[in-house]
């Protein structure tokens, strides 16, 4: 069968590899992808995903089984809604399932609800009565532009001035636009993130590894928030039965009450949890896999992924193995200045072979040649499978140590919360 994965980062790199990998398939497109991933054998379609009736088009044409939505902002616009309407089946949820991840607050009306927890809140359109709340609530304190930022709206702020001028900047100078016409403020949970996924079609949901990741740009947690800079699977300190309360307390709720508001939930689900004192609590929902986190989980899959993804489509039961060997740790490499102002036409390394697996985030050919040159704020990331996560770092870490990463930069810390030192 030939499929068709939409996007153009490296979480899209890592599903059509892995999708390609599968017994019965010949050919996976990717649109519009970027060219680093035409190295592994995927067909780039020149097709930009915001343009909904192109790809319902070019599926229809290719005779494509079905399509798997990498990106946020394509599920936000109704493209799986549309796909269904046009007779053609995709892997993701619909405009209305999608509500989880692009209304902060309405994901948060459903956690009230459904009693799932979470921090405590308040919306505000209103820039005085933010201020008021940010004033009687105190610091640290946590503000979100409601709407979809590329998971750079969220300002965790230390103190009260910090947030009044976040709050400010996304209502009054509408640094995000309308995804900032709403935002929401939360009290700061104290405690160890990580991410729980699972694919999803209605109650029935398939738990994949844990992992984590890490937002800010530079080590040791500091500088601006980013996409991610890295992350790894599974997170050895974390109790199975830390997983096992997030099951029953966090997903199950979540997708009975979906149900129970007619948009019943098909795709990839993303918990960003936190361990609190009080066990796991919800900070946000994503309505597809994370980007980097799809390239350390994916990895790790044994079973024949188009298929587990065909049966779960057709409300059969899927049969989703995982490996248990140690971790899989993977590091991006950025472009100098992201996540704000940065130079493209960087010449790339090659690719890595074996052990290591390259995935192109942001690549291009040079005009001339095929020779890869940056095209984006994240660039690659490097990702290999190890027995710890120390010797996952020493493998990607000496590997970088012989690239030629002039012009880029990347976190050397990635793992590092899983050493006990």
């Amino acid at each position: 069968m030939k499929l068709l994965v939409v996007g153009s980062g490296g979480r899209e790199h890592a599903i059509a590899k892995k999708l390609l990998e599968s017994k019965d398939v010949e050919k996976v497109f990717v649109a519009p992808g970027n060219d680093g991933m035409t190295l592994d054998g995927l067909e780039l379609v020149n097709i930009s995903i915001s343009e909904h009736s192109k790809l319902i088009e070019f599926a229809k044409a290719n005779d494509i089984a079905w399509s798997f939505i990498g990106p946020d902002d394509a599920l936000a616009a109704g493209i799986v809604d549309e796909f269904n309407a046009a007779g053609l089946k995709a892997f993701g949820p619909t405009r209305l399932a999608a509500e989880l991840e692009w209304s902060k607050d309405f994901a948060k009306e459903i956690m009230v609800k459904y009693g799932v927890p979470t921090a405590a809140y308040g919306t505000f359109s209103d820039f005085e009565e933010a201020r008021a709340y940010i004033e009687k609530h105190g610091a640290p304190i946590v503000v979100k532009a409601d709407g979809l930022a590329l998971g750079k709206g969220v300002v965790v702020a230390e103190t009260v001035e910090q947030a009044v001028e976040a709050a400010h900047e996304m209502l009054l100078d509408n640094k995000f636009g309308d995804s900032g016409a709403r935002v929401v403020i939360e009290e700061f949970l104290e405690g160890e993130e990580f991410s729980l996924f699972a694919f999803v079609n209605g109650d029935k949901f398939y738990i994949m590894p844990t992992a984590q990741d890490h937002k800010r740009a530079y080590d040791g947690d500091k500088g601006p928030n980013t996409g991610g800079m890295g992350a790894y699977a599974p997170v050895p300190h974390l109790p199975k039965s830390v997983v096992a309360t997030a099951v029953d307390t966090i997903v199950k709720p979540v997708l009975e009450g979906m149900i129970k508001e007619g948009r019943p939930y098909l795709g990839v689900l993303y918990a960003g949890l936190i361990l609190t004192a009080d066990g796991p609590k919800v900070i946000e929902f994503n309505a597809r896999f994370g980007d980097p986190e799809t390239q350390i989980i994916l990895p790790r899959l044994t079973s024949d992924f188009a298929q587990n993804i065909t049966d779960i489509l057709d409300g059969k039961e899927p049969n989703i193995t995982w490996t248990d060997k140690g971790v899989t740790l993977g590091v991006v490499v950025a472009s100098k200045g992201y996540p704000l102002d940065y130079e493209k036409g960087v010449k790339l390394p090659a690719k890595t072979e074996g052990d290591i697996i390259t995935y192109y985030a942001g690549a291009k050919f040079a005009e001339n040649s095929r020779a890869l040159l940056s095209n984006g704020g994240r660039v690659y990331m490097l990702v290999t499978t190890a027995n710890t996560v120390k010797d996952g770092q020493n493998t990607i870490y000496s590997q970088l140590d012989k690239q030629n990463t002039e012009g880029l930069f990347y976190r050397t810390d990635i793992g590092s919360k899983a050493i006990k030192d």
